[in-house]
């Protein structure tokens, strides 16, 4: 009868638990290509021993009595702890600062409920229905934050009891708890140092970009200029480049001339932008930054659409009358073409209509070309400030901490380090290494060890935590941000620029969800402030 010995480190809250495989990131064992014919046989048998209910019972076993001692603890020593000076000491400052803390988040609690209120009231203004579309992105991340801050005292109530059972359960609870409070000081601390530089540099800053907008309308200028003449040698229809183009001139000019007016502000905007920042973190920054570049460009949307629809009209008309010499006819119900017989007028006013539209179309095309890089730069530009967006509000701060500090806390699978084994009253001591899934990395003596191992009378090894590495550990939680990449996308893109269509511009920024807003009153939100501080009194 063959006796096997395991031996593993208790399961502590805190310091390490035993998982299967990583939470956010399953299959972590490399498994080699080719795999030798005993690996094959061996996951061909019958599984008698079931890792998961095990590793359930140890995580657990730690756990229930942990939680069976603080029940059961006696009473006079109980009595005396509480008794002494320093216990009481302090309990009274613990005590005091959850006071303070109640007092402070309440007061900020009802200015974002007045606020709140406030722009409720106002919601049916023109005034605020155009700021809250030029402003979209910022005002989803302010209420975003705000909610954040409204429901740290629900979040920071200690778990329930299915989570003191288990210790796995009870530090997965930790994380979700302070992942959301890691990303918001991370947030705020960066909001602060690029706020405090803003309002040191305002001048400097609004400055910038001022000069930014005017460089950005003088090259739109020269643009037009260049493609009413003959850009790159091709001669273009003279009146509609002459049209185009001063359509172009003007839109820019008015456009200009109502910036120099914003100017006279915009220092005052960029303080009111660092005090937001240092407010509500970075990540308002930048979605103002979005903002305020949407706003800035907003001609270069209007001119981009205006000759995409002058050329897409063409590109249809072109394709509608290029079907009636061929004898077709688009049929938009089957998105079929149907043969059709015209009439000899119907193709004499088709070729009436041919000819001018196609000798026009390299001049809209040269047009649309221009706006369409210009405007795609500046989409290009928005995408990327909001992938930061994104990545600020995604990346696992705590995790990362917990990777560098403390490894164990984030197991993704377990090993079997063998350090003895009895054969025929020889204690050979040799150290080998096999995972979770039964796999042993040295291949080539493996079948030998197993059979050895399997006519040997006693086995003692230990059970070791597999650690994952750093992009295990983040590349999850950067899905969401480009999710909707794909092959797909740049071919609708492509087709969209082909055919005059709205185009998709790649990854836009993927928030967290917001929560709902909360409606309870002043005195009862200082009583969940003040009874979830006191309620980590003990921790």
């Amino acid at each position: 009868m063959c006796t096997y010995v395991i031996v593993y480190e208790t399961p502590t809250h805190g310091a390490h638990h035993f998982s299967l495989s990583y939470s956010h990131y399953p299959g972590q064992v490399k498994v080699p290509t080719k795999k030798p014919k005993w690996i094959e046989e061996l996951h061909q048998k019958h599984a008698q021993v079931d890792l998961s209910t095990a590793i359930l019972a140890i995580n657990s076993s730690r756990a229930a009595s942990a939680t069976l001692n603080s029940k059961t603890c006696s009473g006079p020593e109980r009595s005396v702890s509480q008794s002494s000076l320093i216990s009481m000491f302090y309990a009274f400052i613990w005590h005091a600062l959850a006071i303070l803390a109640a007092s402070l988040f309440t007061l900020f609690y009802s200015i974002i409920q007045y606020s709140h209120h406030f722009m409720r009231w106002g919601s049916q203004s023109w005034m605020y229905k155009v700021s809250s579309r030029v402003f979209l992105t910022t005002w989803s991340n302010i209420k975003i934050r705000s909610c954040q801050y409204l429901y740290w005292p629900v979040l920071l109530q200690n778990s329930d009891l299915r989570c003191q059972s288990n210790v796995e359960y009870a530090e997965k609870a930790a994380l979700r708890k302070h992942s959301m409070w890691s990303n918001i000081a991370i947030d705020i601390l960066l909001g602060n140092l690029i706020g405090l530089s803003l309002l040191y540099h305002a001048e400097m800053v609004s400055l910038w970009f001022l000069n930014s907008v005017e460089g950005l309308n003088n090259y739109l200028r020269m643009g037009s200029v260049w493609l009413m003449g003959v850009p790159a040698g091709f001669k273009l229809n003279t009146e509609l480049a002459a049209i185009l183009g001063t359509t172009s001139l003007n839109v820019i000019q008015i456009w200009s001339t109502l910036w120099v007016f914003v100017g006279f502000f915009l220092m005052n905007m960029v303080r009111g932008i660092a005090i937001m920042g240092m407010l509500f973190g970075a990540t308002v920054i930048a979605a103002l930054m979005v903002d305020m570049i949407g706003a800035a460009t907003l001609h270069v949307s209007a001119l981009h659409s205006l000759i995409a629809c002058l050329y897409a009209s063409q590109t249809q008309a072109l394709a509608a009358l290029w079907r009636l010499f061929r004898g077709q006819k688009l049929n938009p119900l089957r998105l079929r073409l149907d043969s059709y017989d015209y009439t000899v007028e119907q193709h004499v006013v088709g070729s009436l209509l041919f000819t001018p539209l196609l000798l026009l179309l390299p001049t809209t095309c040269v047009f649309y070309i221009f706006f369409t890089i210009v405007n795609t730069s500046i989409r290009v530009t928005h995408v990327l400030i909001e992938v930061f967006i994104s990545i600020i509000h995604e990346t696992p701060y705590v995790k990362v901490l917990l990777w560098l500090v403390r490894p164990t806390r984030l197991p993704a699978g377990i090993w079997f380090e063998i350090v003895s084994c009895k054969y025929n009253g020889v204690h050979p001591m040799e150290r080998s290494i096999c995972d979770g899934n039964g796999i042993n990395p040295d291949f080539d003596n493996a079948p030998r060890k197993m059979e050895k191992y399997k006519r040997s009378t006693a086995l003692v090894s230990f059970l070791r935590i597999s650690v994952p590495s750093i992009g295990q550990i983040i590349l999850p939680h950067y899905k969401k941000v480009f999710t909707g990449v794909s092959a797909s996308l740049f071919a609708e893109s492509a087709y969209g620029i082909l055919t005059g269509k709205r185009i998709s511009y790649g990854p836009v920024s993927h928030p967290p969800s917001t929560l709902p807003w909360m409606h309870i009153p002043i005195k009862e939100y200082w009583q969940l402030c003040h009874k979830s501080i006191l309620s980590h009194m003990g921790d």
